[in-house]
């Protein structure tokens, strides 16, 4: 069987290190370990090359199951929805790509989305499949994200996320909070809460920390500039729910009321505004801006 060849319209690989199991076959333990995909589903990614080892170099459904095996396998999402809004290229160079990410648009492959994401869009737009997201934003936060072009510097970009040595500001839109002095920040410890993928304050040492300001603060709905030091999940709707003013559009905070994927109708109001750093390469100072918007406060 000849390799399935990575093309820039082909979404990136997942890639699986094969976990202890008593399967007897490769198909075996992918269908117990996914049960949501069907066994013939795979089957079909075994015929046509899409399942592989390290390599690229594809795999059969009856090759016996070997702990530590690394795989990558391509996913896919039947009927998979467009979402309606593009995501602009702000710059491009030999070692990053700036995306301005809109509302809704997902930064990686995950559940539903596969194509309608930002790294593949990029992918298929640029023709770089070594492209790498450097952060992450939520599905409904729009605005910068900065992606590593290439292998050989990728690892001095990270350690400016990873030493903090990046500022990143935010704009947000939430309720008016009269009572409070700003500017202030908020530091608190932030674990997993219910459901499962929602974050909530705890007691204990905190892990949490954000700097919130004032923008602009006439009518109900006042402007934000927050400015987390700290890069926890979901930390700055965490943060403006506890004190009373959580962001407008948010469907999980303070209280968990979901909406259909589909519905647009309502954008969290929540943009990474700007990405401000030096350059560990050349030393130069690089500041990158949104060229999105939030909706105008209203009374």
């Amino acid at each position: 069987m000849t390799p399935f060849e990575l093309t820039a319209d082909v979404p990136a690989p997942s890639r699986l290190q094969l976990p202890p199991g008593d399967w007897m076959c490769l198909l075996d333990g992918l269908c117990a370990r996914f049960p949501r995909i069907a066994r013939e589903q795979w089957l079909d990614r075994f015929a046509r090359g899409r399942v592989q080892d390290a390599q690229g170099r594809a795999l059969v459904p009856g090759q016996p199951w070997q702990v530590g095996l690394e795989i990558r396998y391509f996913r896919e999402v039947a009927d998979e929805p467009v979402i309606p809004f593009m995501e602009t290229i702000l710059h491009l160079d030999a070692d990053l790509l700036v995306a301005d990410k809109p509302h809704f648009l997902p930064v990686m492959p995950a559940g539903r989305h596969v194509r309608e994401t930002l790294l593949t869009r990029l992918v298929a737009r640029t023709g770089n499949k070594e492209l790498v997201p450097l952060h992450r934003l939520d599905r409904l936060t729009a605005g910068l994200v900065l992606f590593s072009t290439r292998p050989e510097t990728r690892g001095t970009y990270q350690s400016l996320f990873r030493e903090r040595r990046i500022d990143k500001t935010y704009e947000a839109l939430a309720p008016a909070l009269p009572s409070r002095v700003f500017p202030l920040q908020r530091h608190s410890r932030l674990a997993p809460g219910e459901p499962f993928h929602c974050m909530t304050e705890v007691p204990g040492e905190p892990n949490a920390l954000t700097g919130i300001e004032v923008i602009e603060n006439s009518g109900s709905l006042w402007r934000y500039r927050l400015q987390p030091v700290t890069g926890r999940k979901h930390q700055l709707r965490v943060h403006m729910a506890a004190l009373g003013a959580p962001i407008t559009g948010d469907d999980l905070y303070p209280a968990y009321h979901p909406r259909d994927a589909a519905d647009y109708s309502a954008p969290l109001q929540l943009l990474a505004r700007e990405l401000q750093f030096v350059d560990p390469l050349s030393g130069e100072l690089r500041c990158f801006n949104s060229q999105l918007g939030l909706k105008p406060s209203v009374d």
